[in-house]
């Protein structure tokens, strides 16, 4: 699953990535980070799903909180890599002409119930890509690769054979959706909605983009108000006096 840098590292706001922050920034034990990086990695049908005489949620709880607990909890410092690393990189316009012109065909792969990493970045990114790059939507969420693996394969597979038959760019991604023999949705374009272009409908759009910019804003100033918040817990504690024991004589 792809997104670029910036805003768009920023997931869609609404009450289930409310409650999942809440409870990744009050995560202190890998048992509690566990079910939340579950929620967050996978889809609840995907973890619903029966593995013998369990659920494969109970399965992967078990190996998730082993592996954190063997490499230990994130670092504070180790977190601020990750956002600025996350909101700092970028794919350039020269970058992505220089993969239009290298002469390989490109497929982007995402999962529609990702809650980190949005669709619509993913389609954009497609878009930019034309006519090389063709979007391909699969059933899973930030790990759909982990949970779709056979269709994520064969999808690869698909682009190999393209590329070994010498396909023409235009012919890889000018393919018809939902004609790949994964059963994934394809399509070289993203999905667009056509809209009315009356006084009413170029009002509904001016709301629109008004809100999206909102929201934007709000989690911008929330994450500031939030690192913000961290930063001044640890001087709290840089500067927290430490009691030493008296030393009987």
């Amino acid at each position: 699953n792809v997104t670029g840098g910036g805003f768009q590292c920023f997931p869609k706001l609404d009450g289930q990535m409310l409650s999942l922050a809440f409870r990744f920034l009050r995560a202190r034990t890998p048992e509690e980070r566990a079910l939340v990086d579950l929620e967050t990695h996978y889809t609840k049908e995907y973890l619903d799903e029966k593995v013998g005489s369990c659920t494969r949620r109970t399965i992967l709880y078990q190996e998730y909180v082993k592996g954190i607990s063997s490499t230990g909890m994130q670092s504070n410092c180790g977190f601020e890599g990750q956002v600025n690393a996350c909101w700092t990189h970028n794919m350039t316009t020269k970058e992505l002409d220089t993969i239009r012109s290298a002469g390989f065909l490109v497929s982007v792969i995402h999962g529609r119930s990702d809650i980190i990493a949005q669709l619509c970045h993913a389609r954009r990114l497609a878009e930019r890509l034309i006519p090389v790059a063709r979007m391909v939507e699969l059933h899973g969420a930030h790990l759909v690769s982990h949970e779709r693996p056979e269709e994520v394969n064969n999808a690869l597979m698909e682009l190999i054979k393209a590329t070994k038959s010498m396909m023409k760019p235009e012919e890889w991604s000018s393919q018809p959706e939902n004609s790949s023999e994964t059963g994934a949705l394809i399509s070289a374009r993203p999905v667009s909605v056509t809209i009315r272009t009356d006084d009413g409908g170029n009002a509904a759009i001016a709301v629109y983009n008004l809100l999206a910019k909102l929201q934007l804003s709000f989690l911008y100033v929330i994450g500031v108000i939030l690192m913000g918040f961290e930063h001044m817990r640890n001087i709290v504690k840089v500067m927290k006096p430490v009691r030493v024991a008296a030393i009987e004589s």
